[in-house]
């Protein structure tokens, strides 16, 4: 926008210097031209007098030279009383002009070599005289190239100065929207405290108003959020006290261990959740340095725990790629979270019976994490990406997929739906390592499937 400004005064400034200089200078140059002719006239006007009064040739020499002119002009008299014509001074214009001008009686002007001669005719009783006065070149342009310097000196300085006007009105526009853009971007990148100065041009100053008072608005309504999380989580603290115990009465069978076991990590993670939700930090935050978790055990530890379930329905459950460890800069209760989503929508979703698979396969440059089934599959894999949606069956939130969508995100990976090579869904997981740009793969990561089948959340 500043070099817009700028680049549009400039042309129009250049334009109405141009448009003022040039005629401006012209008739300059017309008016120097007119000056040195009438000084020739006054010079001629001096001899008429005495042309009338003599036309002895000694007389009108005094004459001549008092008049200043020295070999600037010339006496030009006619033949009479058996005399020839007689010429005074330095002639310098062409005998047919002053033939000319004695017969048409009017002064006239004729070029010269060096410059111009004015051929001023005077009648006398012997017949017409023509008085010859020479103009040089550099008399009628006198003072003509001092003026188009001054008229190009001030152009040039109403430009410049146009230019640098136009340039403190551009930043004066500039800044104030490069500081709306820069709280704009401080403000998605989660710097909750970025403010905008409320200053500059009026419409700008209203944007800022506005950028303040929705940026107030975020603050308050993430607070609201964050309480809201915490208490609903705090709730869940009575119904999660009557789980344990109740499932400290079952006694020592493996069924028992294991609702033990889920029944402390879901306090854990409600735990999580009041404490990340009074502190207003983000669940996933981005791992530094050798933070991260090993992808291989993780997944073996999760199956682990579904293997018994799958047991029950009599599942067919296949790993592979876990025998060694593969790590990954993502948080081991995130991905342990993320797991527990997929195979969740597994069990929920397919019949018992239905076979399923983990692979981790583990590349230079990512770690790709497959959940394969031999379901009926999913109808609309891009409504199944779709946070909140779900698929309308009984306890479906539309959460799930999601969850793993971020986790993915958060690394520059992303997450894709296709078809299993079991005959059902598959789901790949990519996980980037790095921190480099995630390899794009369609519309929001989600390749669509050739075949309708049935849906899932």
């Amino acid at each position: 926008m500043r070099w817009a400004l700028v680049k549009v005064c400039l042309a129009v400034t250049t334009m109405v210097v141009v448009a003022f200089a040039v005629p401006l200078g012209l008739v300059i140059k017309e008016m120097a031209r007119d000056r040195a002719f009438s000084n020739a006239e006054r010079e001629a006007a001096v001899v008429v007098p005495a042309l009338s009064i003599t036309t002895d040739r000694d007389q009108l020499e005094r004459v001549v030279a008092s008049a200043g002119s020295g070999d600037g002009m010339a006496v030009h008299l006619p033949a009479g009383d058996g005399r020839a014509a007689v010429d005074l001074g330095r002639q310098r214009a062409a005998d047919t002009d002053i033939a000319a001008v004695r017969e048409l009686g009017r002064a006239s002007t004729t070029e010269v070599p060096g410059g111009s001669a004015l051929l001023q005719p005077v009648a006398l009783s012997l017949g017409t005289a023509v008085i010859e006065v020479y103009v040089p070149e550099s008399e009628v342009s006198n003072g003509v190239g001092t003026a188009w310097a001054v008229l190009a000196a001030v152009g040039a300085a109403l430009v410049v100065g146009s230019v640098a006007v136009a340039d403190r009105l551009g930043v004066r526009m500039v800044q104030p929207a490069r500081r709306l853009v820069e709280g704009a971007h401080e403000l998605g990148e989660g710097q909750l405290g970025a403010r905008v100065p409320e200053e500059g041009p009026n419409e700008l100053r209203l944007a800022a108003v506005a950028f303040n008072s929705m940026a107030d608005q975020v603050v308050q309504l993430l607070a609201n959020e964050r309480e809201l999380a915490a208490d609903l989580s705090h709730r869940l603290r009575t119904p999660l006290t009557v789980l344990r115990l109740n499932a400290a009465s079952l006694g020592d069978t493996p069924a028992a261990e294991q609702t033990r076991t889920a029944v402390a990590q879901l306090e854990r993670e409600v735990d999580t959740i009041i404490r990340t939700a009074r502190e207003a930090k983000p669940q996933t935050a981005a791992a530094g340095p050798g933070a991260g978790c090993d992808a291989a055990e993780v997944v073996r530890e999760r199956m682990a725990f579904w293997s018994a379930l799958a047991e029950d329905e009599g599942r067919k459950v296949r790993t592979a790629g876990v025998d060694r460890p593969v790590r990954i800069p993502v948080a081991r209760t995130d991905l342990a979270a993320a797991l527990d989503a997929l195979l969740g929508n597994v069990f929920r979703h397919t019949p018992e019976g239905t076979a399923f698979a983990v692979d981790v396969h583990n590349g230079e440059d990512a770690v790709i994490v497959l959940v394969s089934d031999a379901g009926p599959g999913i109808h609309d894999p891009e409504a199944a990406m779709a946070r909140g949606k779900g698929s309308g069956a009984a306890g479906s939130t539309g959460l799930g997929l999601d969850i793993v969508r971020r986790l993915a995100e958060s690394t520059g990976g992303d997450v894709r739906i296709g078809s299993s090579v079991l005959g059902g869904t598959e789901i790949r997981v990519w996980i980037q390592l790095g921190g480099r740009e995630p390899v794009r793969r369609g519309h929001r990561g989600v390749v669509r499937r050739r075949r309708a089948v049935a849906g899932r959340s």
